[in-house]
């Protein structure tokens, strides 16, 4: 099964070695027919801390690297 592949921008760099990404995606409600936004954010690992924020990202799915860095 292939892994997630999702695409964002960085939001919060404040923790350290960990970028919280937010992920806008659209899709169509099923029965009203109309296209919605839907934001959710993600943490991810950062080992070296080089990204900043307003940086567009893109995030892989992976092991736990811990509580909600997944």
């Amino acid at each position: 099964m292939p892994k997630k592949i999702l695409t964002g921008i960085i939001v919060s760099d404040k923790p350290n070695k960990t970028v919280t990404v937010l992920v806008e995606r659209k899709y169509q409600h099923p029965v009203l027919k109309k296209v919605l936004k839907v934001r959710k954010k993600y943490n991810a690992h950062d080992e070296n801390n080089k990204f900043k924020n307003g940086d567009k990202v893109s995030i892989i799915e992976s092991k736990p690297f811990s509580k909600n860095k997944k």
